[in-house]
Parts: C-alpha cells; structure tokens; sequence
C-alpha cells in the first residue's frame, strides 16, 4: 500500500477516524490508534477541562499518537487548540473553518495538521496555509457537510490534481471496497466516521447503533440546505425540519426550531424521536457491530485482495 500517510503522522496504517461530536472519546479514539489507525478525539462541543480530561484519559490507553478535532467555527476551538497544544497531542485535525486559524500555531508547536476540505478551492487554501495533509469529504459523509454537494467519487480526484500534501478521502466509506475504490482515485488513505460509531467501543448509545443497523440505502437525509447542511438518520425530527423547509419556514426560524442539545439527545440519550442522529451514507452496508481492530483489520487485509484480484 503506497502511502505517506502514515510517515506524516506516525501510524501504522493510512486509515483515519473522524471527530464526531459526543462519540469520538478518549476510549474510541484509543482504540482505533492502538489497531494501528489515527485515533481522533472529537472536542467540538467540549468545554476545555473536558478535553484535558480525555487527552489524559486517551494518554493512559495507547502510547500511539492520537489527535484532537477542532470545528474552528465552534465557540470552544481557541481553547480546544490550546489546551491540545500545551499537552503535546501530536496531531490536530481541522474543519468548518478558514485553515490558516490554527496551522502555523500548530505546527510551531510541533503538531502534524489535517484539515477536512468540501471542495477544490478550500483544497487549495489549505495547502497555503501549510497542513500536512487534505482530507476530502464528500457529500455521502454523516454530520455537517459542504453546500457544493459534490460526492466523494468526484472530489477525491480533483483534489489529489489540485495539491501535492497528501490526500485523504472521506465520506462513504465502510469497508474494504471503499478503501480500494479511494486509493483507485489518488488518495492516500481514508477516513471512516459512521462505521467506527457502530463498532464496540463508541460511546454511541444502543438505541443509535441499532438504528445504523437497521438503515437501509436511502435512510439518511440532508437537513439544513440553507444555513448548513446536515447529513442524518431519517427520524421525527428529521421530518419536521423537511417539512418545515418544505413550507418555507425562514432559516432562523428553522433554527430557532430545532434549538439546541440536539446530538445530546442521539448520542447519549438514544432519543428516537427528538435526537439529531448524524449518520453517512454507509449506514446502510453495515450490518453489524465489530471491535475497532476487526474493523481496521478487515479494511488492510481486505483492500489487499481486491487489490490483488484486479
């Protein structure tokens, strides 16, 4: 497998794990770095002691390096980065933001920088402001996505023309053939959010595994359109905010609508009906709840014989 991903961040294998709010703990993320992975604490919505907490937690679980994600748009990202920096987390991972925010800090003190991009231009940018490495995710990806809607079969190789960093792809992959099909387009490695929140370790609650298990080709929805599009399980939530979009219901009212506490409610409390539950695209090929390792396993050895088969 040619890859720089893993000289860039010093892990074993070029397969990374999204940051996702309320589910991407110290535990998951360890776990994923200990099989060999770029294990990811997702800080978005945490207030600074509790990312110190789950950096030290992470600390205990795997000497293997691991990284924090910032939303730098998130109200919490200036103490998030300061708080991974000072602790020495070796890699920090990026998105919904200008790229230059935190990249030149980063790297002074001495962190390696992947920022998550939705199209060609952000690409770039990113690439100007100096990161290691591009991941390219597209519109199949669970959770916030890009308003240019360009799918990940697309982007992924206009981006990897585009700049010279490393590139890796993200948004609908979940197994063996997606990684195949990933690195067949020019990337480098992947990115996996929704196939590590149903694996044995996530903090995801039953209730939201089930529903990934339980998901089908067309149960996620894109809620959102004008003011941030969200990719999510299909549920009753869900509904009112099409319908009310549908309506014509102004976006501030929209929001004002849906409130806050949203992922609280899927990802810790399993609420069915009034719970946010992020998903991508490859709910619906996962079938059932694996450890992280077997995971990782299943997507090495497995990329190799379709590999070797074509």
């Amino acid at each position: 497998m040619k890859s720089r991903v893993p000289g860039v961040l010093g892990i074993e294998h070029p397969i990374l794990q999204g940051g996702m709010i309320w589910v991407s703990d110290a535990v998951l993320a360890a776990a994923v770095s200990e099989a060999g992975g770029l294990g990811v604490i997702g800080a978005g919505g945490m207030p600074t002691e509790t990312v110190r907490e789950e950096i030290a937690k992470a600390r205990e679980l795997t000497s293997k390096p691991f990284g924090v994600n910032v939303p730098i748009l998130s109200p919490y990202a200036e103490g998030i980065f300061a708080t991974a920096a000072d602790m020495g987390v070796p890699v920090l991972t990026t998105s919904a933001g200008n790229p230059m925010t935190f990249t030149a800090r980063a790297r002074e003190a001495g962190m390696k920088v992947a920022h998550v991009v939705s199209n060609v231009r952000m690409a770039r940018k990113a690439q100007e402001a100096g990161v290691d490495v591009i991941i390219a995710e597209g519109y199949e990806a669970g959770g916030h996505n890009g308003f240019d809607e360009i799918t990940t079969m697309v982007l992924v190789p206009q981006v990897v023309d585009a700049v010279d960093v490393p590139v890796v792809a993200a948004g609908g992959i979940g197994d063996a053939r997606g990684m195949a099909a990933a690195f067949a387009l020019g990337a480098e490695g992947v990115q996996l959010g929704t196939r590590f929140l149903a694996s044995l370790e996530s903090p995801a609650h039953p209730r939201y595994k089930e529903l990934i298990l339980s998901s089908g080709d067309c149960s996620t929805v894109i809620t959102g359109r004008a003011f941030g599009p969200v990719r999510v399980l299909r549920n009753r939530l869900a509904e009112t905010i099409l319908q009310a979009e549908g309506e014509g219901m102004a976006p501030e009212k929209i929001q004002e609508m849906i409130g806050s506490g949203r992922s609280v409610k899927a990802c810790l409390e399993g609420d069915m009906d009034e719970g946010s539950f992020m998903s991508g695209q490859v709910a619906g090929m996962i079938g059932e709840i694996k450890g992280v390792r077997e995971i990782i396993t299943e997507l090495v050895e497995g990329y190799e014989r379709i590999i070797a088969a074509l």
